[in-house]
């Protein structure tokens, strides 16, 4: 039997104007503490974002992301969040705010290959 990992998982969202509480799901993010894992894509149909909203910059919504990608996969350029441990890391960025990209709540989960449930996850949830 192959062994069994538990995870959790946040769904990265784009809220256009966060007084609203409307959003779109863009990205995933799944941390695996066991197996020190963590994973994080996203992918913004930029049709869709101006269909929703055309008050967003499309170049600062990816600029955004992608500085949340930097400090999920720890690169230095991101600043000093980046080089924590990955818990750190992914309580940090799943941390409620009030801004134009928020995540979802942690949802936990158990499985035996962390990637192919990212796959299936973010088949299911942003695409």
């Amino acid at each position: 039997m192959q062994e069994q990992h538990v995870y959790e998982y946040a769904v990265i969202r784009v809220l256009p104007r966060v007084e609203r509480e409307e959003f779109i799901n863009v990205g995933l993010i799944l941390f695996c503490k066991q197996k020190k894992y963590i994973r994080m894509h996203f992918e913004v149909d930029q049709n869709r974002l101006k269909a929703f909203s055309t008050d967003l910059e499309w170049n600062e919504v990816i600029d955004n992301l992608r500085a949340f990608e930097s400090v999920c996969t720890g690169n230095r350029s991101a600043g000093p969040m980046a080089m924590e441990e990955i818990a750190e890391r992914f309580r940090w960025l799943t941390a409620v705010r009030s801004s134009c990209i928020q995540t979802s709540r942690p949802h936990p989960g158990i499985s035996n290959n962390l990637d192919a449930t990212f796959d299936k996850l973010f088949q299911e949830l942003v695409l």
